[in-house]
């Protein structure tokens, strides 16, 4: 009984410190920097700014695409596909 508690216990306490860890995202590396570059330029994006991993994705911010109009997108985790392109307002 105290060995469920206790791995219960270090479970939901590293669940906890990961949110915390994590809650605001994260820059890729150098080999993911390396995918996401690939990923956009083959889906016609010429420029980009910030890149963070947050919720799972690819999070991109102020991607230019080949029709010149500036875009929020976001890539899958997996495979680096587009999940998400939406007009960026700011």
């Amino acid at each position: 009984m105290i060995r469920n508690i206790t791995a219960s216990a270090i479970l939901a306490s590293t669940a906890l410190f990961a949110d915390v860890a994590f809650a605001d995202g994260r820059p890729p590396t150098t080999e993911e920097t390396t995918a996401v570059t690939a990923a956009l330029t083959k889906a016609g994006f010429t420029k980009w700014g910030k890149v963070k991993f947050d919720d799972g994705k690819w999070e991109v911010d102020n991607a230019v695409g080949a029709d010149g109009k500036t875009y929020d997108v976001d890539l899958s985790a997996t495979d680096m596909s587009v999940i998400k392109q939406e007009i960026d307002n700011d």
